[in-house]
């Protein structure tokens, strides 16, 4: 589990192909001497597993399920990467639940300047932009933001100088893909009121019938 507050800049160092996987080493400015081989470590918002460590360097191994969702499949060694280490139960949660399990990618729209703000539209599939809502959270490319406003196939961001400074969204320009994951608690709520918790090939008596009704009977509304 992350926050979406990126801890370093990273960069790949080396991209080896494992099948349709990837194995990658990434050299990054955090001291790593306390992490351990099977920490998860999120690059770019994806939660991958350290298979190798040095002080500032850590290698991953990247399933071919990663490398299909993700923009992983277009890098190359130089690529600047966001880098967070998994969040300690103990830590302020200064951004979102993350994840790092991408729902997929999203291309930069437009970007424009507002006073001291930098603003971002970015295109989606209407399946993604489904679990967006105004003022919601969102992680591009692990970076927890606010959504401004969303609409069918996109939403809006807005990015203050310093988080432009210290992540890769302030190196993205018009036309770069980037990694997405919409909010986890609104997916969870929202597969409730649709399908009663039940997945597609559930026997179709055993969905729930949640209703209205029902969520005010128990104190939900």
């Amino acid at each position: 589990m992350f926050t979406g507050i990126i801890e370093s800049f990273g960069t790949i160092k080396r991209i080896e192909s494992n099948g349709e996987g990837k194995v990658l080493t990434i050299g990054c400015d955090l001291d790593l001497t306390a992490s351990k081989i099977g920490d998860s470590i999120a690059v770019n918002g994806a939660c991958l597993t350290a298979v190798r460590l040095g002080t500032h360097e850590f290698q991953v191994d990247m399933a071919p399920e990663t490398v299909f969702r993700t923009t992983f499949k277009t890098m190359g060694p130089g690529t600047r990467v966001n880098v967070e280490r998994a969040l300690k139960l103990s830590d302020r949660i200064d951004g979102h639940l993350v994840s790092g399990h991408i729902d997929g990618t999203g291309t930069i729209a437009a970007i424009r300047k507002k006073s001291n703000a930098i603003i971002y539209d970015v295109t989606v599939p209407e399946h993604l932009a489904a679990d967006m809502i105004e003022k919601g959270s969102v992680a591009i490319e692990g970076i927890s933001l606010t959504i401004n406003q969303c609409w069918d196939t996109g939403f809006q961001v807005s990015i203050i100088p310093h988080t432009a400074k210290i992540t890769t969204i302030g190196l993205k320009q018009v036309g770069d893909a980037v990694n997405i994951e919409t909010d986890m608690l609104g997916k969870y709520v929202r597969k409730i009121l649709t399908t009663g918790g039940q997945s597609a090939n559930s026997p179709q008596d055993a969905k729930a019938d949640i209703s209205l009704s029902l969520l005010a009977k128990n104190g939900f509304l």
